[in-house]
Order: structure tokens, then C-alpha cells, then sequence
């Protein structure tokens, strides 16, 4: 299995071999956040990409949000798009050592690339991170797990196993609004924090 490290993802970044970029913020999500009425929920994006998640909520009000990526140049990308987003809120760390409290933290494409043996751990810190009664919400990708990734797939009842000890699982359900090519391939998800 190769080895997915900060090295990895910067030139994945520099070789433009970054498929998972769709180029806007996927419909799923999108329509999740036009229902938060709170803009000033501490929103978390870990594993963000070049994030236009957290472009779509900065240009709709939502100020408290904070972008986090093991590779450097997407967070470049993102300050490039809105020069005034606060340099204090774009974290160039390893998701792990993260400490911090979050109301609201979105998954997308990060869980599918982490390397299958952290999950568990990915569990843990995600329910570190959150408040009490935050939210874990997101798409996670369904189809067979792969020794070859990222991706790297999985499927719900996978899912439910692994999240179902440090969530309430309000929503895990096929993806009804998915962009055209990952159509039938996603589960849309809320997770709440005891």
C-alpha cells in the first residue's frame, strides 16, 4: 500500500492529480447548509481540499469557519479565491493533533482518503472535536472497500458499525442529490454528539 503522507498530497496537489476536485461545492452540502439559519456556528472542514465547501459558507455569512489540510497549497488556493479569510482559520496540521471544539464539522472526501486502518481513529478524534449535540455531517462514499486508494470505499452497515459507539446516527442514507458521476455511489450522513 503506498504511503499517504503530507509529501503525498502536496504532489498530488503540484501534478494536478486531484480528481475528487469537482470545481464547486457538491449539491448534498450545499443544500444542508441553505437550511442553518445560526451563522455563527464553529464550523470545522478537515481533509478540505481545495474547499469550496468553506468558500460557499464564507460568502454566505458563516465567519467562524475553519479550514484544515495536511498539504499547504489548497489552503493557498482558498486564500487566493478570498483574500480577507483569516489566516487563523486555515490549519496546515495533521487532522490527529488537532485540539480544538467544533459545532458543526463537514466531511467531504477526507474519511475515503485516509488509509483504512484509521478509522477508528478518525471516530475518536471526530467526537473530540465536538461539542455536545454537535454535528458530524457529510457524504461517505458506498462501495467496496479497496486495498488500492484513495478512495477508499466502504458501505453502511460498515458505517453504522463504526460510528454507531460515538454518535447518535440521526441520518445514513443513499445520497438523493448526488452530482452525476458519483450517483448511487454515496451516503449522506448526520451524526450528532452525545
Amino acid at each position: 500500500m503506498i504511503e499517504i503522507n503530507k509529501a503525498y498530497w502536496e504532489n498530488r496537489y503540484t501534478n494536478h492529480q486531484i480528481g475528487w476536485d469537482i470545481g464547486y461545492i457538491s449539491t448534498p452540502l450545499k443544500s444542508y447548509i441553505d437550511q442553518i439559519e445560526d451563522k455563527s456556528l464553529k464550523i470545522l472542514i478537515p481533509g478540505a481540499g481545495n474547499s469550496y465547501e468553506a468558500e460557499y459558507l464564507w460568502n454566505n455569512g458563516f465567519k467562524n469557519v475553519y479550514v484544515l489540510d495536511f498539504a499547504h497549497q489548497p489552503l493557498k488556493h482558498l486564500k487566493h479565491r478570498i483574500p480577507n479569510f483569516p489566516e487563523d482559520q486555515l490549519l496546515n496540521i495533521d487532522f490527529f493533533e488537532l485540539d480544538n471544539q467544533f459545532d458543526l464539522i463537514f466531511e467531504q472526501t477526507f474519511f475515503c482518503a485516509l488509509n483504512p486502518n484509521l478509522r477508528s481513529r478518525y471516530v475518536k478524534q471526530m467526537h473530540h472535536l465536538l461539542q455536545p449535540k454537535g454535528k458530524l455531517v457529510g457524504l461517505l462514499f458506498d462501495f467496496e472497500l479497496t486495498e488500492k486508494g484513495p478512495p477508499f470505499g466502504g458501505n453502511l452497515l460498515e458505517y453504522r458499525s463504526l460510528f454507531q459507539s460515538a454518535f447518535k446516527i440521526k441520518t445514513l442514507e443513499p445520497s438523493i442529490n448526488s452530482i452525476k458521476e458519483r450517483q448511487g455511489k454515496e451516503l449522506f450522513f448526520i451524526f450528532e454528539c452525545p
